[in-house]
């Protein structure tokens, strides 16, 4: 059975008295667009700094398809590996074409080939002769996935590819992602953007102040999702009663003219029968499934980034 392409264990990094990373347990498998989700903070990009061998744990390992960053060496540890931290540097006063062709002499293996197959891929072929410093950051950004797919890899690291982005760049950037794991590329995507990880990946792991509070497959998350219903009705008083003494109800609540209550579908069902044979008008019962962003807030304690704002710097 072959290594997974990333695997940590117990991973840990200190800087002075704070943990930005507190032994963190992680398995990406062959073929994930594995989302790695947290508020500002959380520790993301010091795991990803860990992962790509350019920082050193201060405890536990990494290992990229079975190499260890630390005890085989970086450039052996990041065969079939690329991606960026944060946002891909470039000599702005080089054009982007000379940027990709730097980068390919030092790769090697054939890259300086794939220039322009990277460029038509990334959607930058006709500004490839302009300087860098004249480009968009959503070009760059497009540029630094151009630079990593230079390395034929079959794992690659985004962080936070699409911040910055206008909708329509950001739009361009999951297209891209996805024909990149279509072509069985496996993606670990770092993000705070919900529904940027719910449109395109498959497993996720949510890290809370350094911590992993999950990890697992993103349908699974969801499924833990209680349903909660609003209901309108001609007579709210006695609508409340009947909702009350219903079996299977939970968490009632009135919320303006409307109450608010967990069930199933069996007892939804029941309600509406209940409130029928009391000659209760219904006006409105609709069921509604927390989303990502509330499971997510529920897992982080509701943390933001503004709260986790004094942790940015080191993690």
């Amino acid at each position: 059975m072959s290594a997974p392409p990333i695997a940590a264990r117990g991973l840990v990094k200190r800087y002075g008295r704070i943990i930005a990373v507190d032994h963190v347990d992680l398995t990406v498998e062959p073929g994930d667009v594995f989302g790695y989700l947290g508020p500002n903070g959380a520790g993301k990009t010091t795991s990803l700094r860990m992962m790509l061998g350019l920082i050193r744990p201060t405890e536990g390992s990494v290992e990229l398809f079975g190499r260890d960053p630390v005890k085989e060496g970086v450039r052996k540890a990041l065969d079939g590996v690329a991606g960026f931290v944060e946002a891909p540097r470039f000599y702005p006063y080089m054009s982007g074409r000379k940027n990709l062709r730097l980068l390919a002499a030092y790769d090697g293996q054939g890259a300086s080939s794939r220039i322009d197959e990277m460029l038509d891929i990334v959607e930058l072929r006709d500004r490839a002769g302009d300087r860098v410093g004249g480009y968009s950051h959503g070009m760059r950004q497009r540029l630094g996935i151009a630079a990593s797919l230079l390395r034929n890899p079959r794992l690659l690291l985004l962080d936070e590819p699409t911040t910055g982005l206008d909708p329509a760049g950001m739009r361009d950037m999951r297209a891209l992602v996805r024909r990149l794991a279509g072509e069985g590329i496996t993606v670990l995507l770092s993000s705070h953007l919900l529904g940027e990880v719910e449109d395109l990946c498959n497993r996720v792991a949510i890290i809370r102040t350094g911590t992993i509070v999950y990890e697992g497959a993103l349908h699974d998350l969801l499924a833990t999702a209680q349903t909660e219903y609003r209901l309108r009705a001609t007579e709210p008083e006695r609508a409340l009663m009947i909702c009350s003494a219903q079996l299977g109800v939970q968490k009632i609540r009135v919320e303006g003219p409307e109450l608010r209550f967990q069930a199933d579908e069996q007892a939804a069902a029941a309600i509406s029968i209940a409130l029928g044979q009391a000659r209760i008008g219904i006006t409105a019962l609709v069921p509604e499934t927390a989303s990502l962003e509330e499971l997510f807030l529920g897992l982080t304690g509701g943390e933001s980034g503004d709260k986790s704002a004094a942790r940015a710097e080191v993690a």
